[in-house]
């Protein structure tokens, strides 16, 4: 066995390190959602309990991005289609945000719900929406609108929020590659870049799913739409 066999292999490691670390944030998340069913809303406490849920949920998501960029790299990205309807993944999100939303006063509508079936990793497009989600909660400020339709053959689901908007370096980074990131800014747009890898895995004959971002919509703030074929 020579040097070369010895040879530690830091991609595997740090996809093992993440996998760990991905666990212990999720009891974690799961001890701060216990903690927040005994604080009283609209107070000091629930104010800093939101705060480290939605900085506990950012790291989760951060983790999440890692793992799946990197098995991504390497073309082993794993996609677990299956059925799935409009109901479980709107039921999905507000489950994992429920501490989050019942100590804020944030209002959150679904518009034109329509409960239809579709085929798609549950997963991957949770981690993808909730990742907006908590964006929009973060950004607005007091109203969120959620859509989920089915729209000229597409599966859709838009995120607006009643915020500022996206800042414009956002809006022009809908086809941001890995080389483009600048960390220094403070906004890699890792987040997004993520997003579109996972709306363009899912594939049906010559479609593929994307994102777009926009401003404006019902509510005046940033627009965040996800079509999937």
């Amino acid at each position: 066995m020579n040097d070369r066999d010895n040879r530690i292999d830091y991609s595997a490691v740090l996809a093992s390190a993440v996998h760990d670390m991905k666990n212990s944030l999720l009891l974690l998340t799961q001890s701060i959602e216990e903690l927040g069913e005994d604080i009283t809303p609209d107070t000091k406490a629930a104010e800093k309990m939101n705060a480290i849920h939605y900085e506990t949920t950012r790291l989760n998501t951060g983790l999440m991005h890692l793992l799946s960029l990197y098995r991504a790299d390497i073309d082993e990205l794993p996609l677990s289609i299956d059925e799935h309807f409009a109901e479980e993944i709107i039921d999905e999100l507000f489950a994992s945000n429920k501490n989050y939303i019942d100590h804020s006063n944030i209002q959150i509508n679904i518009d034109n719900y329509q409960n239809f079936p579709w085929y798609l990793d549950a997963t991957l497009v949770h981690v993808l929406l909730n990742d907006m989600l908590v964006n929009a909660m973060r950004y607005c400020k007091k109203q969120i609108l959620i859509r989920i339709e089915e729209k000229n053959d597409f599966f859709v689901v838009v995120i607006e929020d009643d915020g500022e908007g996206y800042p414009g370096s956002m809006l022009k980074s809908n086809d941001t590659n890995m080389r483009d990131f600048n960390i220094s800014t403070g906004r890699t747009g890792l987040g997004l870049f993520f997003a579109r890898i996972i709306a363009e895995a899912h594939t049906n004959d010559d479609k593929k799913g994307s994102i777009h971002l926009a401003n404006g919509g019902v509510l005046g703030g940033s627009v965040f739409t996800l079509k999937l074929p």
